[in-house]
């Protein structure tokens, strides 16, 4: 609560700050581990709502002492790199194990990254857990699964829509072009 507060009184978690996630991203930024549950499922979801979205990940380090490091650096990289949006998270774990979400490096990267505009979703975790990380990130999801389905638009959906206007695009032509026949 008093790390939440001091990054709070900084300025950190200022609602003015916050951007909306594209709806239609197209390049994906991911920083956790290679090798979690995490990574996972954000790829067999995001596959499949849209196997055309590119994912990018960075391989963070995300628990212990030096996780701090690797994850502020993953942030920095992939915003640099130009992705549309960047998910930062894992799975579950105890309140040691999510520590790193909860350090300044961390906070601050987060933060510089709304200079360059690159939304930040924030997926540490489970529904019950919270960091510092979901209090400064754009979003925060409950969990990666969740990250998933908010940065990737589903393509079925996308052409459930296209082929809903191309049927009023017919159906208005064919009232003009009934409109004029009957003119004639």
């Amino acid at each position: 609560e008093q790390l939440k507060q001091q990054y709070d009184d900084m300025g950190y978690f200022d609602s003015s700050y916050k951007r909306p996630i594209p709806r239609f991203a197209r390049k994906i930024g991911i920083v956790t581990a290679s090798t979690g549950a995490a990574i996972h499922d954000i790829m067999n979801i995001s596959h499949r709502r849209n196997p055309y979205v590119s994912l990018y990940l960075y391989p963070a380090l995300v628990q212990g002492e030096y996780a701090k490091y690797s994850i502020a650096k993953g942030i920095a990289v992939l915003d640099k790199f130009g992705v549309d949006c960047i998910i930062v998270g894992r799975g579950g774990g105890s309140l040691e194990d999510l520590w790193a979400f909860n350090e300044e490096n961390v906070a601050r990267a987060i933060y510089e990254a709304f200079s360059c505009n690159t939304p930040v979703i924030s997926a540490v975790g489970h529904e019950t857990d919270f960091t510092i990380t979901d209090f400064v990130a754009d979003l925060r999801v409950p969990t990666p699964s969740a990250a998933a389905e908010c940065a990737v638009f589903d393509m079925v959906q996308v052409d459930d829509y296209m082929q809903a206007y191309k049927r009023r695009l017919r159906n208005a032509l064919d009232n003009v072009f009934a409109r004029y026949k009957n003119r004639a």
